[in-house]
């Protein structure tokens, strides 16, 4: 169902682009004001729409018309005005994008014709952290390197197959982009409402040409600060006193608690997480065209982006998994009272919504982490025309890129004092007021450190050869093949519980103020957290000495042999220009699963590598139909079969066996043998073109999807079953029987249907000086369902297909003159689940599902110049500092809400 804020972004931006679109005509185009230099944002979206206009296939595109003037800050940021693309965010900046209701999974990138991947994970482990897939994040480069990006959105057959959602072309520039010699330096200085700390940022563009010879080289540099702040519970659960003293209470309310009918939160935290991030990209590109028959370009790119981050949270540390319930824990030889819970409310649904408790068990929780990703690319492409009617393309590349987590620990000091929390506020809400000093060192202890180490790398080689064959002027048969070669590995060391036995022992010194530090950054309240490092000396703890030998081992590759034909043609069908193209793709694909499996928790003596190959191959037919019924009419058809290949932890050879308190053995593993999800897609397209920048289109879509993945698990089968080594463990052998077998395999598929609108035009049959102005925008509608007990079991529902928003809407005003340009704009997206896996314990379902409410983010621009050469630069992203809102359950329980302030953002750029 569509709210107020969606259907008045929707029909402003249709009656915007609409009504502009029904007055202006190809005459009025021509009579429009003549002193309308066609720059900046304006020109931006006159070359999108004719890069739109001549695609064979259905795509969308952002085009910048100068270097450092790419429309958004971040390219997730730009990509999002496209329609149907939705992104998600981390401390406010746009990172991984899902096309057509498809998580970022799904979407394949490729940079200057190359696929790549680049992680970059979450620091919240609500959003994934330490995640390992095939998703792009495009926090990774700045958006200023590039000056194009297509989203493609139908298939055929001369592209790599993969990225069933999609395939998004970033391109950096290149030397014959510009005539002569260009040079380019913009620099920007910003701040954030939340850090108020200085944010710099710089990019530089040399570009020479000697004829038929040009060099490019340019680089972007921030350093910025971010913060995300707000408040989360660990999910709901029904549960009891759990040794509380209820004596205050009345009779009814103690007997209300003690029948488990009511659901607390499991705990709650005022929570922040700080980052403090450098990103340099440095871009090269050589260009060599010795006649009109041959075009050659070597693209390099590198790029780093470093993070140090802290994050600190003042939480409860409840028994059995209720806020403040509990206690009775011994410290230093003393054990603390039980909690008293002094008053208590529930909601209609149960919920405990207010609850004052005295000895309350609190914690803080000090993390720090350090990150780097390191991104290497080399691509060498060139055309040659061999002979008459006959050209090579060609295209070679290497990739790599890294992904280190060299430190992520986290230290836990406890404390006990009288505690309310009170979440009446709505369903976002809690406040909580804690009435003892959690700002005096005196009043804490240390409980337990908890360490981890991460690693993860990735490669890609990539060989494509095709011929273009003349067979008349207006047909021509391409055919070609491709190689490539993608790797992927790491590893995990963990030491969890490093002090825990002192500190139940009562042998950890509750002194700790000479490392002790009180965190001040939360609005409207402070907490004693630790200087990590004087906190190690302290204790005498080494990191190395704790973390485990490496855990988790895991190498996947993959090795694709791909060939390809299709014939494509431009012609009249009677008097209509009829173009278009027609195709089929194979592939082959080995794949090569490493990793070691273990006993155990940790890979300890009993640890074997496990090894397993496997191939599976396909054919994918492809079409794509261009009628252009009058002038400036288009009419798109496409349909077509695509692949996406499963997810990297899926495939990992690696795996675990338990033996638990019953003498009974508990395997789970990685399946390298699964197979690739495979979509049938029809698309239409009608399009209207006018003006300079004006269009309309509207676009419905199909996709059938099959071969979804889940972790399946079956009891009392053979150990030979699950091909694991038998000398994991003296006791194994071949017969030995597993109570629980876990592996992700291949289950069934869904239906997705969608629709697209979009439209621009500048407003040149207003009066002056409104004729300046101009809008864009665009909506989609989504909609798609899965019975997820398929493959979370019983405990799952049938709901929305995970990350798939119904609506997503964008809308643009933009203003420009010759000396001034600006533009605002809002971006929509409506609610949707991020993961429909349930959680159930013995009390009974925690939750069915976790999801995110709507938001809309508004972003400004602006720009002036005070000379050709010289323009000032204004940009401010999140205006309304829209926060971020997660939910447990279907039902809509508090989960995480943060925000992540306002970025602004002035500066100069000159050209010489």
């Amino acid at each position: 169902m569509l709210n107020k804020r969606t259907l008045w972004l929707v029909t402003t931006a249709l009656g915007c682009v609409a009504q502009p679109a029904l007055a202006q005509d190809q005459q009025a185009a021509a009579d429009a004001p003549q002193d309308i230099v066609v720059t900046g944002y304006r020109a931006s979206l006159e070359q999108a729409r004719e890069l739109k206009r001549k695609s064979t296939i259905i795509q969308d595109s952002i085009a910048a018309d100068d270097i450092a003037a790419f429309p958004d800050l971040n390219l997730a940021e730009a990509i999002q005005r496209l329609p149907g693309v939705a992104i998600n965010r981390e401390a406010g900046e746009g990172r991984r994008i899902s096309l057509r209701g498809l998580g970022p999974d799904f979407t394949r990138v490729q940079l200057n014709g190359m696929e790549v991947l680049g992680n970059v994970d979450s620091p919240q482990d609500s959003r994934g952290q330490n995640s390992r897939d095939r998703a792009f994040d495009f926090n990774l480069f700045a958006a200023e390197l590039f000056n194009r990006v297509d989203v493609e959105k139908s298939y055929q057959a001369s592209q790599t197959e993969g990225g069933l959602a999609g395939t998004v072309g970033l391109h950096t520039a290149r030397p014959f982009d510009y005539k002569g010699t260009k040079a380019v330096v913009s620099a920007q200085l910003g701040t954030n409402s939340l850090t108020k700390d200085a944010q710099p940022r710089f990019t530089g563009l040399l570009s020479k040409n000697w004829g038929d010879f040009g060099i490019l080289v340019s680089g972007a540099y921030s350093h910025r600060d971010t913060r995300e702040e707000g408040i989360n519970t660990y999910r709901w659960r029904r549960n009891r006193a759990n040794g509380s003293d209820l004596s205050a209470l009345t009779a009814a309310e103690q007997a209300k608690i003690n029948s488990g009918e009511l659901r607390f939160a499991r705990g709650n935290r005022l929570s922040v997480w700080d980052s403090t991030q450098d990103r340099l990209g440095l871009t090269a590109a050589i260009q060599w065209k010795p006649s009109d028959k041959i075009n050659l370009a070597l693209d390099g790119l590198y790029g780093t982006f470093k993070g140090k981050r802290f994050e600190t949270h003042l939480a409860s540390r409840g028994g059995g998994g209720s806020t403040w319930l509990g206690g009775g824990q011994t410290f230093a030889g003393v054990t603390y009272r039980n909690s008293k819970v002094n008053a208590i409310h529930w909601n209609d649904q149960n919920e405990v919504d207010y609850l004052d408790v005295s000895g309350a068990n609190t914690a803080t929780e000090t993390r720090n982490q350090q990150t780097k990703n390191v991104f290497k690319e080399l691509v060498f492409s060139g055309d040659a025309e061999l002979a008459e009617g006959l050209t090579m393309r060609f295209l070679g590349g290497v990739e790599r890129s890294s992904f280190d987590v060299p430190v992520s620990d986290k230290f836990y000091l406890e404390g006990y004092g009288d505690v309310i929390s009170d979440y009446r506020g709505g369903t976002y809400s809690l406040k909580n007021t804690y009435k003892w000093n959690v700002a005096d060192p005196k009043n804490w202890h240390a409980r337990e450190i908890d360490m981890v180490a991460n690693f993860q790398e990735s490669a890609f080689d990539t060989g494509k050869l095709s011929f273009d064959y003349a067979l008349t002027p207006n047909d021509t048969l391409v055919f070609g093949g491709e190689w490539r070669r993608f790797k992927n590995g790491g590893y995990s060391r963990i030491a969890d519980d490093v002090l825990l036995p002192q500190f139940r022992a009562g042998t950890v010194s509750s002194n700790i103020a000479n490392y002790a530090q009180v965190y001040t950054g939360y609005s409207g309240q402070d907490w004693v957290v630790v200087d990590y490092d004087k906190a190690l000396a302290q204790l005498n703890v080494s990191r190395e000495a704790n973390l485990s030998a490496p855990q988790s081992v895991y190498a996947v590759e993959e090795r694709t042999k791909a060939a390809f034909a299709q014939y494509q043609w431009d012609h009249l069908l009677g008097a209509m220009p009829f173009r278009g193209n027609i195709g089929l793709r194979y592939y082959r694909t080995n794949v090569i699963s490493t990793g070691i499996a273990s006993f155990g928790s940790r890979a300890a003596s009993g640890a074997a590598e496990a090894r397993i190959e496997r191939s599976y191959d396909g054919v994918l037919p492809a079409a794509n139909l261009i009628f252009e019924v009058e002038k400036g009419m288009l009419v798109r058809f496409s349909a077509g079969q695509n692949i996406n290949r499963p997810g990297l932890s899926s495939l990992a050879a690696n795996g675990s066996v338990t033996l638990g308190d019953n003498n009974e053995y508990s395997v789970s593993v990685g399946n390298p043998n699964l197979k690739p999800y495979k979509s049938t897609d029809l698309n239409l397209s009608l399009e209207y073109y006018f003006g300079k920048v004006g269009f309309i289109a509207v676009g419905p879509f199909f996709k059938h999807l099959d071969g979804f993945i889940a972790t399946k698990t079956v009891n009392d089968v053979r150990y030979s079953e699950t091909g694991l080594p038998t000398t994991l463990s003296p006791g194994l052998t071949a017969n030995t029987n597993i109570t629980s077998f876990s592996r992700p395999i291949n289950l069934g598929g869904t239906d997705l249907v969608g629709i697209e609108l979009a439209g621009q035009a500048d407003f040149a049959f207003l009066p002056a000086p409104f004729d300046r102005f101009g809008a864009a925008g665009n909506f989609s509608y989504l909609d798609s369902k899965y019975d997820y007990t398929t493959i979370y079991g019983p405990d799952a529902i049938r709901t929305t297909l995970e990350g798939l928003s119904h609506v997503n809407a964008n809308l643009t005003l933009y203003y420009q003159d010759r000396k001034f340009d600006a533009r605002v704009s809002a971006n929509y997206r409506s609610g949707y689940v991020y993961s429909a896996a349930p959680v159930s314990t013995s009390l009974g379902k925690d939750q069915d599902l976790t999801g995110y409410a709507a938001t809309t983010y508004v972003d400004a621009s602006a720009h002036y110049s005070l000379t050709d050469k010289i323009q000032l630069t204004f940009d401010a992203i999140n205006l309304t500092n829209q926060r971020e809102k997660q939910y447990s359950d279907s039902s809509q329980r508090l989960y995480v809400v943060t925000r992540a302030g306002t970025t602004v953002m002035g500066g100069v750029r000159i050209s010489f």
